[in-house]
């Protein structure tokens, strides 16, 4: 006796993929049971398995957290590179035209052409992290890597949204660090700011999960003190970025583990966001030009 296939009957009409009607099947979705074309099949425990069922059984399988709550990734850190990546491309349009320095470097205020009348470009206490002096290779050679060590370091472990909240934080704060401390003439490029940041989460990440701090510390001292005797870095831009990073990475760290522990911690950079808001909109407006 021989066995096999039954022939479909011809008074019933042939099954159509679920996803493209003019396509026949009669090979069926092992979960929901509706026909799936062999450009919609994937190979399931047993079977196949329709697209529709394999997506939403991904939707439905938690993703897994990294110690500080971010999702965890495998592969290389995507944020850190993108701000290498943009970093340099804008060091080479700064080769190329001086008004890209002009346009994004640090300065909350421009002269309008009249005298004694201002206006406000706040947004330049983060565009400024992304530039670097055209006129000297190592100050971005130095901060870029500098970036990828911290950075391939502390994405993995905080996640690629919160890594990348932390760094815009310290950036602006290594700004609001020169606005207070420096004057408004003050004009500063570089990313310095936001890398002492990275330093300062550091610190604070070693010391939440008993790691050895003395290196870092080390480090810190170090740029920092270069920052007081070489004449053109700005330690102003490197205490704001560091202070800013080490209570970022606090909050990060020290939120209480539980079902609201994202919402805290985004509150808590919130807050963070918000007070470095209030500190330029105070620097700005409110302390002698």
């Amino acid at each position: 006796m021989t066995y096999g296939v039954p022939a479909p009957d011809p008074r019933q009409e042939a099954p159509v993929c679920a996803r493209h009607p003019d396509r026949i099947s009669y090979v069926r979705c092992q979960r929901c049971g509706r026909p799936a074309c062999a450009e919609c099949q994937r190979p399931a425990a047993v079977g196949f398995q329709c697209m529709d069922c394999v997506r939403e059984q991904a939707r439905n399988i938690a993703a897994t957290r990294t110690a500080f709550g971010g999702v965890a990734r495998a592969g290389r850190p995507v944020i850190t590179f993108s701000i290498i990546g943009i970093c340099v491309a804008l060091f080479l349009l700064q080769l190329v035209s001086p008004l890209v320095t002009g346009t994004l470097l640090y300065a909350p205020y421009y002269t309008a052409g009249v005298p004694g009348v201002v206006e406000p470009e706040p947004w330049r206490m983060l565009t400024a992290a992304f530039l670097h002096s055209p006129s000297f290779l190592l100050h971005i050679a130095f901060n870029m890597y500098a970036l990828w060590i911290l950075g391939q370091a502390l994405e993995p472990m905080l996640g690629r949204t919160r890594f990348l909240a932390l760094y815009l934080l310290a950036a602006v704060g290594g700004s609001v660090g020169v606005l207070l401390l420096a004057g408004f003439n003050q004009g500063v490029v570089g990313a310095s700011g936001a890398v002492f940041g990275l330093f300062g989460a550091l610190f604070i990440i070693q010391r939440k999960t008993g790691g050895d701090v003395r290196q870092i510390v080390v480090l810190i001292a170090i740029n920092g003190v270069l920052g007081f005797v070489v004449q053109g870095i700005s330690w102003q831009a490197h205490l704001g970025g560091l202070l800013t990073g080490a209570v970022g990475a606090a909050v990060l760290a020290y939120a209480p583990k539980g079902p609201r522990r994202a919402a805290l911690q985004w509150a808590g950079l919130a807050a963070v966001a918000a007070v470095l808001v209030l500190l330029t909109f105070l620097g700005v407006f409110l302390l002698p030009i």
